[in-house]
């Protein structure tokens, strides 16, 4: 990367964010961003970091945001006072932004092309021919396939990874010299995610641009950034060279941020002796109808889960990895009869494949599910004594009074309090949402727990509790997890056995560690790498 120049490109001095009048939500914050350097903002959801970003650009609402202090400076200009007219020749020209979602930051209805040639026609007046000529070599600069056939394409005709890079060449389409990265990565898989990052610092080499990093992975910043800010509740507590601070880390902070990390190398997890069966999968298929013909039969159909094949013993964890669009999430639907499957599937030596919905309600008790997102699986009507209890009522024929105490039993259990449930959804933090997701899933004392990407939307240090929680609730209880993710460092802290699926077929199956240690497959081995290109020395 570029060497540093004397005057920062970028200058924040003693920012303070307020919104309606109320406290400022940051306060003295004071970053210096460099030519040719990628600086990483980091702290836990909460720390100010993206309205921080976003005040760069004047992206906040102006009618309910002020700034009671400081100034942005970049090129010795002070933003803040810049008028509207002024900003609109920085944004996209000078400073460009890439955002956390893809999806919801490209327009639905308009096509690639159009989208991009947007920012082409108002910095550089490029229309027509020029226009898409260049077009068709940002898509080429950052990575896409049959660039000329994909201006036609909307958003929701590409991957997840395409979108991120359709909103990268956006960005840089007028060469800026700030390339603002909130979070960039946090919806990728991890192979897409490591595509992604290593094109940002190519690109970066090329063009000679700055980079601040927004990230609340610091496994992330440790491979790529240069320097970090670390921030807390709007306020700047550490900034350090990279090799510095996770070496010698000196706010109580920044080391707690560090120790929520998962270990490199963590230890086997023991298999439970004299462990029974508790799950046996043979043959398993799902299949999707893509296209009927007018009578309604089968015209064409997607292959999403073909011939898997595995088993779990009591109080153990099966970890299923791969990327998006390979199965996993397939098969646990198929487990709990939400997506029709074919094949055999024994509970505690109990055929369930061919039961119909009534007959499967009694095995509905035993295997529960935890979704992804705890905001949107919890309905925002209901308290949390009604979220938790909705189940018993359905499966239990229990007194109210009895189902109200299984009900503090199982909040108490995922270190809640009795009185908690008494409040709503809304009330609580997205860790506490996902303890109240798991209570949902204990209060029928199930024997399976399918765990969904449980802790892909939260920060290290509450995905560490959130992993401890899980693994304190197997011990007490004997539970068997099937512990679904694309975050194979979290898979690893929890699972006893992996299963690896590419395109809904088996890759690699057996003990975890023994595959983490020594994957035999070559597309394991490509998870590994792009899982774990982080964990490098820092000399």
């Amino acid at each position: 990367m570029a060497g540093q120049k004397t005057q920062p490109l970028l200058s924040i001095n003693d920012l303070a964010i307020s919104f309606n009048g109320q406290p400022p939500l940051v306060r003295g914050l004071d970053i210096q961003v460099h030519a040719g350097e990628t600086l990483a903002l980091v702290g836990e959801s909460g720390s100010g970091k993206s309205i921080s970003a976003l005040s760069v650009l004047r992206l906040l609402d102006a009618r309910h945001v002020s700034y009671p202090s400081g100034e942005i400076l970049f090129h010795g200009e002070n933003l803040l006072k810049a008028p509207e007219n002024r900003l609109r020749q920085v944004r996209g020209r000078q400073i460009s932004m890439i955002f956390q979602e893809p999806m919801t930051s490209l327009n639905p209805l308009h096509t690639v092309e159009k989208q991009i040639s947007e920012t082409l026609a108002l910095h550089k007046g490029l229309r027509g021919d020029q226009a898409r000529a260049r077009c068709i070599e940002l898509l080429q600069l950052v990575g896409i396939d049959d660039p000329k056939s994909r201006l036609a394409s909307y958003p929701h005709q590409l991957s997840g990874g395409q979108k991120q890079r359709v909103m990268i060449a956006m960005a840089l389409a007028n060469e800026p010299e700030l390339l603002i990265a909130d979070e960039p990565t946090t919806a990728l898989d991890v192979t897409v995610q490591k595509q992604v990052l290593e094109l940002l610092q190519q690109l970066q080499k090329k063009l000679g641009m700055a980079i601040l990093l927004i990230t609340h992975n610091l496994t992330i910043v440790r491979r790529y950034a240069d320097r970090v800010v670390v921030m807390e509740q709007g306020q700047l507590v550490e900034q350090a060279k990279v090799k510095t601070l996770f070496t010698t880390p000196q706010h109580p902070y920044t080391k707690r941020l560090l120790d929520a990390e998962p270990p490199e190398s963590p230890p086997a997890r023991p298999d439970i002796e004299n462990a029974t069966l508790l799950l046996r999968v043979r043959e398993l298929n799902v299949r999707f109808t893509t296209a009927k013909t007018l009578l309604g039969r089968v015209k064409s159909s997607f292959h999403a889960v073909q011939d898997v094949n595995f088993e779990l013993e009591r109080g153990q964890t099966l970890g299923i990895v791969g990327e998006s669009g390979s199965g996993k999430t397939t098969i646990g639907h198929a487990l709990l009869k939400l997506t029709a499957a074919s094949g055999h599937i024994d509970l505690d030596g109990q055929p369930l494949a061919n039961l119909n919905q009534k007959q499967f309600r009694p095995f509905r008790k035993r295997i529960q599910i935890v979704f992804q997102d705890p905001f949107g699986s919890l309905s925002p009507r209901m308290s949390i004594a009604e979220i938790v209890q909705e189940g018993l009522e359905i499966h239990t024929p229990d007194t109210p009074e009895a189902q109200d105490a299984l009900v503090v039993q199982a909040l108490t259990d995922v270190g809640l309090k009795p009185q908690d449930r008494h409040r709503y959804p809304h009330e609580f933090s997205g860790g506490q949402r996902q303890r109240v997701a798991i209570a949902r899933a204990l209060v029928l004392q199930p024997d399976l727990i399918i765990l969904d990407e449980p802790t892909s939307a939260l920060d290290r240090t509450v995905q560490k509790q959130v992993i401890e929680l899980l693994q304190s609730l197997q011990r007490k209880y004997a539970l068997s997890y099937i512990f679904i993710s694309h975050d194979l460092a979290v898979v690893r802290a929890l699972s006893h056995k992996l299963l690896v699926l590419q395109h809904g077929r088996i890759v690699e199956y057996g003990k975890a560690a023994e595959i983490f240690a020594a994957p035999e497959q070559p597309y394991t081995r490509e998870l590994l790498s792009a899982a774990f290109f982080y964990q490098k020395t820092l000399d």
